[in-house]
């Protein structure tokens, strides 16, 4: 008997590779991927929503080709700049065109894809252990990675899996929760913690205002403040190990990218607060720079001089061109327009159509929270820029669900009765 493969899990596949590609840590290969599977998904149609949203990325682009000074941009810095600038017009047109191909099991997919992340990442972690002999919260984040977006994502679905339509029985849900959650936890990075607890909301509906939310938000803030207020208390000391150094991050979390005096020539105040010095760089080299700079930013190539050599990655580098923050990356390339365009695009996402489908309202209290999350992740980890980020293609991906879903159920409703 001849073994045949279905189309729609050659597409599965295909997913599942843009989805897993980020986490090698190369982006010239994350780049390679999503531009081979955008094209060999192209559609001749898409809609003038998608297209809105899609073009607040690409415009922000197409401002810092304008705004380039080609006489004195390095070839190599400006062309990565067009790759990085490009990465969320690829993401989202990549889940948008492949979620055609692979409807009917679009969020099993997801989970079955965040499911293997998990296991993969769960090995790495035991590796880490046992032949490097990973003992302490860096060591283990150093070996096995710092943050993971797409299972924080696969862990909301689970959990909320009957919106979604998915069919589980209470033992697969309770292996899947455990092994993804699990997973998901160890990373120990802020953001995926903020990241669960605004998708959660978003999906219990408490960023529609009314009484309901603005009673779970308050309880949120106090909640937010009292444990921040406990973590104060305890104390938690730089170099601890363990879940001291998880408690640290945190105690430091609320000056670390808004702090605007820094010692530089203090390692410790330097190095807890990065995040504030390359804005502090930005605001002030782009300022120095004029008028049309503020407005449009300085284009392709442009880089931030730190005025020293900082360790980033795996080699140190004194002037860098793309920073942990995306409304500056996007001002110094792009300028203010460039900024008020990220922030459109973050306000089209939030501005869900209301709907009578349930799925689709599902979808779109999923999409809200993103929303609400892209503030803080562009603020702190780049957002659809960052090269290890995925959340692009889920976007696209949800983005054409609901298109597909509300035509199929409008053919359905044009069928004549029998």
């Amino acid at each position: 008997m001849a073994f045949v493969l279905k189309r729609n899990f050659i597409y599965q596949i295909l997913f599942a590779l843009c989805i897993a590609v980020p986490y090698l840590g190369n982006y010239e290969l994350t780049f390679a991927v999503w531009c081979f599977t955008v094209f060999l998904t192209l559609k001749n149609y898409y809609s003038l929503t998608f297209l809105k949203y899609a073009f607040c990325f690409l415009l922000i682009l197409i401002l810092a080709f304008f705004s380039t000074n080609y006489s004195e941009a390095e070839p190599f810095f400006a062309i990565r700049d067009i790759t990085y600038l490009l990465k969320p017009v690829l993401g989202l047109f990549l889940g948008y065109q492949i979620c055609r191909f692979n409807y009917t099991n679009t969020f099993r997919t997801i989970v079955n894809v965040g499911f293997a992340i998990a296991v993969m990442h769960i090995l790495i972690m035991i590796h880490s252990v046992i032949v490097y002999g990973a003992a302490t919260v860096n060591d283990i984040r150093f070996y096995s990675g710092y943050f993971s977006d797409f299972e924080v994502y696969a862990l909301i679905i689970l959990i909320f899996h009957e919106k979604f339509g998915i069919v589980l029985s209470k033992k697969k849900f309770y292996i899947l929760t455990a092994v993804v959650g699990f997973s998901a936890f160890m990373y120990l990075a802020r953001s995926n913690f903020i990241q669960f607890i605004i998708l959660y909301m978003g999906i219990k509906g408490y960023f529609i205002l009314n009484k309901r939310a603005i009673i779970a938000i308050i309880s949120f803030i106090v909640l937010t403040l009292v444990s921040y207020s406990a973590i104060l208390y305890i104390n938690p000391k730089r170099n601890g190990e363990g879940f001291e150094a998880f408690l640290y991050k945190i105690k430091v979390a609320p000056t670390e990218p808004f702090k605007t005096r820094i010692d530089e020539d203090d390692y410790k105040d330097f190095n807890d607060n990065y995040r504030s010095v390359e804005m502090n760089f930005t605001l002030n080299q782009v300022s120095n720079d004029g008028t049309k700079a503020i407005i449009f930013g300085q284009g392709l190539g442009s880089q931030i001089d730190l005025k020293q050599e900082v360790y980033l990655g795996d080699m140190n580098l004194r002037y860098i061109s793309v920073l942990h923050n995306s409304f500056m990356t996007v001002l110094l390339k792009s300028g203010v327009l460039g900024i008020l365009l990220l922030l459109f695009s973050i306000y089209l996402l939030y501005n869900r159509n209301k709907t009578d489908i349930p799925i689709n309202y599902n979808i779109n209290m999923l999409l809200m929270g993103t929303a609400v999350f892209l503030v803080v992740s562009n603020w702190v980890l780049m957002g659809y820029y960052f090269t290890q980020d995925s959340k692009s293609i889920l976007v696209g991906l949800l983005l054409a669900y609901i298109e597909i879903t509300r035509k199929k159920l409008a053919a359905e409703q044009l069928k004549p009765s029998i």
